[in-house]
């Protein structure tokens, strides 16, 4: 078989994956009548949601997608419809496109499912979620080996990118919190050769990562340690913790706590090194990182976050010298920041 040039960037998979909810964000903004209050008069998150009726955090969450596909902006912390949402999706305007979008409420399964999110009283078909077992550390076997190649496979091209960044080569000990089949800590190890890393994930994950360790040929350098990230503490004795696709799945106050437990078990100058795809500092958008937040408000219990958040959440455990750049693999970046 001949092989091609690799890539590290997988935007067309992304893009094509994640437009699955341009629709449907649309039509249950339409039927819940955020168009028609936004056109009225510029509100903040929480006066739309007491008007709507509906919850506050996944409201917001709806909103910076609706801003990144261009219906909504925002300005002052308040949202206003844009000029083309006031011309064709006001219930009383000579444009309406109502009547175009009835149908694929019922027609698209996300339609029910993000109006959920809103109106907790609306049936839907449940989104297929983990979140509890993992935190408790009870994902079976066959749910762990599931999960686990869901995840690879959506962090190829992003860990070959991450691998490549200079910032491991001062890096001799690295736990890789949460990091699932390893793929990251098999990448950084390739790149790095004085690099030796653990990978902390729940004991069912670390069987499934052994086997990706074992396939890539890098036992030597690659081992997994079975701890609960939540309820247990951290190994010491490494100077960097990276943190994947791990904090955008939980709660703030969840978040601020899994920062906490890193600032504790890292010892002075280590650093951590968080993966994700940053939403805009306002908020609004850009899609990608909309899109795979309204995934995270549907299957997890977190949202896609802003580098403020971020240092939000890095600051007050103790964290300085807070950075965020580009990797280069697709969408993500990276938010390094140094315990002094």
């Amino acid at each position: 078989m001949n092989t091609l040039p690799a890539t590290t960037d997988d935007r067309l998979i992304w893009d094509t994956w994640l437009s699955s909810y341009r629709l449907p964000i649309m039509t249950v903004a339409d039927e819940v009548g955020t168009f028609a209050e936004l056109t009225a008069q510029p509100l903040t998150t929480e006066q739309l949601a007491q008007r709507l009726s509906v919850g506050a955090r996944a409201l917001g969450i709806h909103l910076g997608a609706l801003a990144a596909l261009g219906f909504v902006e925002r300005h002052e912390g308040r949202w206003r419809a844009t000029a083309a949402t006031r011309t064709w999706l006001h219930p009383q305007a000579p444009g309406y496109q109502g009547p175009l979008l009835y149908g694929y409420r019922q027609s698209q399964p996300l339609h029910a499912q993000l109006l959920a999110t809103l109106r907790p009283e609306v049936k839907a078909e449940a989104h297929v979620s983990a979140a509890a077992e993992w935190e408790r550390g009870e994902l079976t076997p066959a749910r762990a080996q599931g999960l686990t190649a869901y995840m690879n496979a959506h962090s190829l091209a992003a860990a070959k990118a991450v691998g490549a960044q200079p910032l491991f080569a001062e890096v001799r000990r690295l736990l890789d919190v949460g990091g699932g089949s390893a793929i990251f800590s098999i990448e950084i190890a390739k790149a790095q050769p004085d690099l030796r890393a653990t990978v902390l994930e729940i004991a069912t994950v670390c069987a499934e990562a052994d086997r990706y360790i074992a396939a890539a040929g890098q036992t030597s350098r690659v081992r997994t340690q079975a701890v609960n990230m939540f309820t247990q503490p951290w190994p010491q004795g490494h100077d960097a913790h990276f943190l994947s696709n791990i904090l955008h799945d939980w709660s703030d106050e969840t978040c601020r706590m899994l920062v906490r437990k890193s600032f504790e078990a890292l010892p002075a100058g280590g650093r951590i090194v968080l993966h994700e795809m940053l939403m805009h500092d306002d908020g609004c958008g850009p899609w990608p990182a909309a899109a795979f937040s309204l995934l995270m408000l549907l299957g997890t219990r977190g949202r896609q976050y802003s580098l403020p958040d971020l240092r939000g959440f890095l600051e007050p455990a103790g964290f300085t010298g807070i950075e965020a750049f580009s990797t280069g693999g697709g969408y993500y970046s990276l938010v390094v920041a140094r315990k002094p």
